[in-house]
């Protein structure tokens, strides 16, 4: 297993996280896994075995279940094995049960580390943007953890390339705690993120954690154009996360994945996560499971190393156009382009 620096942080983190939206199937959770704690027990021992020394939770999965089930099974790693967690999303009826306001993000982190047992938490992560609390109020709550000793560092995830500047430049004009990471969705079937937050990542020094590398399960290699997917996966439920606006174009890209991975003797999960963690500026994929079969293949791309015509084959079947201002950068700017500019800029398209 390969480890990672987290952004400008010291803190490094294997190429892979262990993901537990599957721990505890409470409400709409369920959709997309069950899993109790002693199957919870039986992944978590795979994936440390196999080098995976940080676990990715949120507040709001399976309404606290899945923190108190990692809680149950860290346990017995003690502060070897890191923990993320998430706030935002509501855990109650409540008017101030959700947001980023001082007071919900001071309450929830209380939550979190009673349910996951420990006395502080490794990465805290603002779960998507609330642009009704002012900014500064998010950011000045985070450092008063950080400064209490309750966590260690803090990363944001969804936010849209204008909402992480000015995150980012209002703690640096107060001297708060920096966002270290971004967790963001990034996929071969979903490359927005390289036309913001990518090139800000590497231009401002943030890590970047990539949840649903494989796209809900799409790129797993078990969909096949004309069929309906294996039974019970997520994408034949009303789990409808990531979206899919156009199916020819998925399957095209799935066509060119199991071509890669049937010519390798590999899965499709396979080759579609070791073709994200060769890109620029990923940090670790959010890999998560509903069975021990299905981690252990995810885990296995780490070893799994694409050549760059099996590279070019994925990237011109999943290539997205370049939306403005960049196109017009490409053609009129490219004799001054950083290099966190060019991550865009200089793709075959």
């Amino acid at each position: 297993m390969e480890y990672r620096t987290l952004g400008r942080s010291g803190l490094r983190v294997s190429a892979l996280t262990l993901g537990t939206m599957t721990f505890g199937g409470r409400g709409k959770f369920a959709d997309v896994g069950t899993t109790q704690l002693d199957e919870a027990r039986r992944l978590v021992k795979i994936a440390v075995e196999a080098g995976v020394n940080l676990v990715d939770t949120a507040d709001v999965y399976s309404d606290g279940r899945s923190e108190e089930i990692v809680g149950e099974v860290l346990a017995d790693y003690g502060d070897d094995l890191l923990v993320a967690t998430k706030v935002r999303f509501p855990m109650g009826p409540g008017p101030n049960d959700g947001g980023l306001s001082r007071h919900h993000i001071l309450r929830s982190a209380e939550h979190s580390l009673r349910r996951l047992q420990r006395d502080h938490i490794d990465l805290y992560q603002v779960h998507e943007w609330d642009g009704v609390t002012p900014i500064e109020e998010t950011l000045d709550a985070l450092d008063t953890l950080v400064h209490q000793g309750k966590v260690r560092y803090v990363g944001c995830s969804n936010y849209a390339g204008w909402q992480l500047m000015k995150a980012l430049g209002e703690a640096d004009r107060h001297g708060w705690q920096r966002f270290v990471s971004q967790q963001i969705y990034y996929s071969l079937l979903g490359r927005e993120a390289e036309q913001e937050l990518v090139p800000a990542a590497l231009d401002q020094g943030l890590g970047i954690l990539v949840w649903s590398p494989l796209a809900g399960g799409l790129l797993s290699g078990k969909y096949r154009r004309g069929e309906t997917g294996p039974e019970g996966a997520r994408h034949t439920t009303e789990w409808s996360e990531p979206p899919v606006h156009d199916w020819d174009r998925t399957y095209d890209i799935i066509e060119a994945v199991t071509g890669v991975a049937d010519a390798r003797g590999v899965s499709g999960a396979q080759v579609s996560l070791s073709w994200l963690l060769g890109r620029p500026g990923v940090t670790t994929l959010v890999v998560g499971a509903r069975n021990e079969q299905q981690l252990s293949d995810n885990l296995a791309a780490a070893d799994l190393a694409l050549d760059a015509e099996e590279r070019r084959r994925l990237d011109r079947a999943s290539v997205t156009p370049l939306a403005y201002p960049f196109w017009h950068q490409a053609m009129t700017a490219n004799d001054r382009l950083s290099a966190a500019d060019r991550t865009l800029t200089d793709q075959e398209r």
